[in-house]
């Protein structure tokens, strides 16, 4: 699902893009990204913009165009060998001032670890991107097992609460920061 970037929206909403990091055949990541967009479109302050890697060009806009018209960014993303993917990482690496003074926040899986290696790698590439991180974290843990066929996860009212801290998180930050980028341009050295 992705809605116009460049649409206007109300004041008290703001343009999150939701990024599913893997490209894998046979990848999981639209399971969990699909469970978190249904989290998000319940929420009448957020217009989503749904960013596939494996197609980050949708209707001629290209990803530095989709990031640089959100007000705040969600990265979904599988832990990969202690850390995120690397197409995710040469997607964040191929923009730089569509990131500056951005909140992000993320949605991980994985293993017992619940993808949380590559949130704390993902934490120190995107400060280098003058990005701010949530600390706040949705988590999924052994997540092959806890989503039935439907691709709902089995203990719903637990993540579905942790989603809720991490949208309250966002929208907070997407305001604040897009009113902050729109007063004063924001001051990243080289």
């Amino acid at each position: 699902m992705t809605t116009d970037t460049n649409a206007a929206v109300r004041q008290d909403q703001y343009r999150l893009a939701v990024i599913l990091g893997s490209v894998r055949e046979g990848r999981f990541v639209t399971t969990v990204g699909n469970w978190f967009v249904r989290q998000a479109e319940r929420r009448d302050e957020v217009k989503l913009d749904v960013i596939d890697l494996v197609q980050p060009d949708e209707g001629g806009r290209g990803f530095a165009e989709r990031i640089g018209a959100a007000d705040a960014v969600v990265i979904v993303t599988p832990e990969y060998n202690h850390s995120f993917p690397g197409p995710l990482k040469t997607a964040i690496d191929s923009i730089r001032t569509e990131w500056f003074a951005k909140p992000v926040g993320f949605v991980s899986y994985g293993g017992r670890a619940g993808g949380l290696r590559s949130v704390e790698h993902l934490r120190g590439v995107l400060a280098e991107q003058h990005a701010v991180t949530l600390r706040d974290v949705v988590s999924f843990h052994d997540a092959w097992e806890d989503f039935g066929p439907d691709g709902e996860h089995v203990r719903e009212d637990e993540v579905a609460q942790a989603a809720t801290v991490l949208l309250d998180q966002l929208a907070w930050w997407a305001l604040a920061l897009r009113r902050a980028r729109e007063e004063t341009p924001y001051p990243a050295a080289g």
